[in-house]
Parts: structure tokens; C-alpha cells; sequence
């Protein structure tokens, strides 16, 4: 039997781009380009080295996102991934964690799965808590944080790296795992991927192909709500200190002034 590998991505704002906030204090996404986020690179990667060490393996990429989504998914099937899966809806908009892990969830569960492969977070959000939320969704246990995997016999090992220790960890497939930017480098695509990618299917689900309701999701069923937002402060051009001989002191007396000392 195969094993079904689902990797979860996500669409993010370009972090060099210039990103405003709509009249809704979402983000304005129309203004910004976007992009498969790096941390999930990493994902692809480890999900495409356990399927291809597999007699017999599938890869689905997965993502939550307006139309410009399939970018992220084109690029994660052009570095090998089998297909994908693109779920989109109106009712989205403004959809939080809380949110998007249901909408997640019932699509791995429609889908049908052996092991869910995460980055270890979203280069935008940065929350880090998707993993755990779609294995207490799923029903199943979950392996975070990895800087290596592998699956053998029905059971996903890794080793977790902290600050004083290393851990190895395993679990009983189905599972949920998250890896690191320490999992090893992302593979670039290759020209011929690139070109085969446009070959792959990608699989297109709105809410009512889940069963989920409109009120789950989206603003109005959002468990977090952002109540104001400002524009940050243009930088300054700081404060030049000239050593003629005082430079030194002229330093520390800043340093101390802001405090930093």
C-alpha cells in the first residue's frame, strides 16, 4: 500500500516587499507579492527524501489561500511533489489559526493520509502551532521540530535538537510531523521540474467540499481579532559620533543614555 504523504504550505507575503494593512486591518495582499514560504521548502524537502527511500510513496502538496496560492504549489511540484491540493473560498478572508486548521484538517481527512509533514512555522506568522492543531484535529499523535526524519515500519522517527540536549522521538503512523530549517537544504527545481510541474494535477475544493460552514471560518469566526494598527516609525538617521579623541566616551555616554549599558 502506498504510503500518502501530505505536506502542509502556505502562500506569504514577499518579507521584502512593502506590506500595508486594508481597511479590514488584514493584509493587504493585492499590494504585495507573495511566495511559497522558505520554512515549508524544508517540509517539501524532507517529505520528498521519505518518499523516495519508500517502495512505494505519494506526495500531496496542500494549501489554504486566494488564487495566487497555486504559485507556492507550482513551486513545490516542480521541486518533485506528485500533486496538489488548492483550497479556496471568499469565506477565507481573514480566517486565523483557529480557522485554518480546520479547513486544513478536513481537507487531509478528504485527501486520505499516512503522515502530515509541516514546516516548523509560517514565515509570516511565525505562531509555530498548526502541527499540534491538526494533530489534535486528526486524532493523531504528533512528532515537532525535527532536524531529521525518516519512516520505517509504519513508524515516523526523528531526532529534536533544544539548547542543551538532543531528543529522538518516534511515533506510530498516521502522524503529524514539523521539521526545522536545520532539516536539511531544500532542493532548487530543475528546469525539466519546472516544465513537469505543469503537468500535475492540482485539485481545486471550496468550504462546501469540506462541510464547513461559512461561520467557522473567516473574520466573523475568528478567534483573534487585531483591534488597530499603525504604521511604524520612518528610521531616523541616528546619531553620528565623531572621535577626535572622545569618540569612546561620546559612545558610552549614548549607550548609557538609551540604556543599553
Amino acid at each position: 500500500m502506498s504510503l500518502r504523504i501530505v505536506v502542509t504550505v502556505k502562500y506569504v507575503p514577499d518579507a521584502t516587499g512593502d506590506r500595508h494593512f486594508a481597511d479590514d486591518l488584514t493584509l493587504d495582499r493585492d499590494d504585495v507579492d507573495g511566495l511559497l514560504s522558505e520554512l515549508d521548502e524544508y517540509a517539501v524537502e524532507q517529505a520528498l527524501q521519505i518518499s523516495e527511500a519508500a517502495d512505494d510513496a505519494e506526495v500531496t502538496v496542500l494549501t489554504v489561500g486566494p488564487e495566487d496560492a497555486k504559485d507556492a504549489l507550482r513551486k513545490a511540484l516542480s521541486m518533485g511533489a506528485d500533486k496538489a491540493i488548492h483550497v479556496e473560498d471568499d469565506d477565507l478572508h481573514g480566517t486565523d489559526l483557529i480557522g485554518t486548521s480546520l479547513v486544513l484538517a478536513k481537507a487531509i481527512e478528504k485527501a486520505g493520509f499516512d503522515l502530515v509533514v509541516s514546516g516548523m512555522a509560517s514565515t509570516d506568522g511565525t505562531a509555530g502551532v498548526i502541527p499540534a492543531l491538526l494533530a489534535e484535529r486528526l486524532g493523531v499523535p504528533q512528532v515537532t521540530l525535527l532536524s531529521e526524519v525518516s519512516v520505517e515500519g509504519g513508524t515516523v522517527t526523528g531526532r529534536r535538537d533544544g539548547d542543551t540536549a538532543s531528543e529522538q522521538v518516534q511515533a506510530a503512523l498516521p502522524a503529524v510531523v514539523s521539521v526545522t530549517d536545520q532539516s536539511g537544504e531544500a532542493r532548487y527545481p530543475s528546469f525539466k521540474g519546472i516544465m513537469a510541474a505543469k503537468k500535475k494535477p492540482v485539485t481545486s475544493w471550496d468550504l462546501s467540499d469540506l462541510d464547513v460552514e461559512a461561520d467557522e471560518v473567516g473574520l466573523d469566526g475568528a478567534f483573534t481579532v487585531v483591534d488597530a494598527a499603525a504604521e511604524r516609525p520612518a528610521r531616523t538617521a541616528g546619531t553620528i559620533v565623531k572621535d577626535e579623541g572622545e569618540g569612546g566616551k561620546q559612545l558610552a555616554e549614548f549607550l548609557a543614555g538609551q540604556k543599553f549599558i
